[in-house]
């Protein structure tokens, strides 16, 4: 069997190579984009969770604002908010925090549907280009008074092709959104169960 380049492949794939590429394309970029924001040290900094808290505990509310600010993260931006009402009711702090709360989660999950959208996309790519191909073999087929039977399996098989590339991308890509919303969705457990724990330390302080 004949050793196909990528270029090779592409080409014989027809038009619908082009669009399952660009899926390829932009499932690796998102990829990638959610593998930095997702890491545990940005989400969550653990020197940062230990600082804020010696800080409200030593009630250096100026300070622990302070740290917040500097810091770039999920959680911070989440704390801060609290920290900024530090003195109103217990129900008001939570209530201004878990809206805060709801919309970094928003901000961790981002694209991460998007994934599951491609794979989709791709597959039924690959099938429409394998489809597209048989018509056009059976259109020559019908005009023809001789089939070669070499020359039917060879266009078959790069009929086949876009349904190869599609699922090339896609699984992989399914791969992608598998682990990226696992991932996601244990962050916001972790920073949910690190808020509580600041939540309470904040409304003991404030009393």
């Amino acid at each position: 069997m004949a050793r196909l380049s990528i270029i090779d492949f592409i080409i014989k794939g027809g038009f619908f190579m082009l669009p399952i590429l660009l899926c390829s394309i932009f499932s690796v970029a998102i990829f990638l984009e959610k593998l930095w924001v997702l890491r545990l040290k940005k989400v969550i900094p653990s020197q940062f969770i230990i600082d804020i808290e010696h800080m409200l505990r030593a009630e250096k509310i100026q300070e622990a604002l302070t740290l917040c600010r500097e810091v770039d993260s999920p959680l911070s931006r989440i704390l801060l908010s609290g920290i900024r009402n530090y003195g109103k009711p217990r129900d008001e702090i939570k209530e201004i925090i878990e809206e805060v709360g709801r919309r970094e989660a928003a901000y961790l999950d981002k694209y991460v549907e998007t994934l599951s959208t491609i794979a989709s996309v791709a597959t039924l790519l690959g099938l429409l280009g394998t489809i597209s191909g048989m018509i056009k073999i059976f259109g020559v087929i019908s005009h023809a008074q001789t089939v070669n039977p070499m020359i039917l399996a060879g266009g078959i098989s790069e009929a086949l092709y876009t349904t190869a590339a599609g699922l090339s991308v896609a699984i992989p890509t399914i791969i992608f959104y598998r682990y990226l919303s696992n991932k996601s969705d244990w962050l916001i457990l972790q920073m949910e169960e690190h808020c509580l724990r600041l939540i309470e330390l904040i409304k003991e302080q404030s009393r």
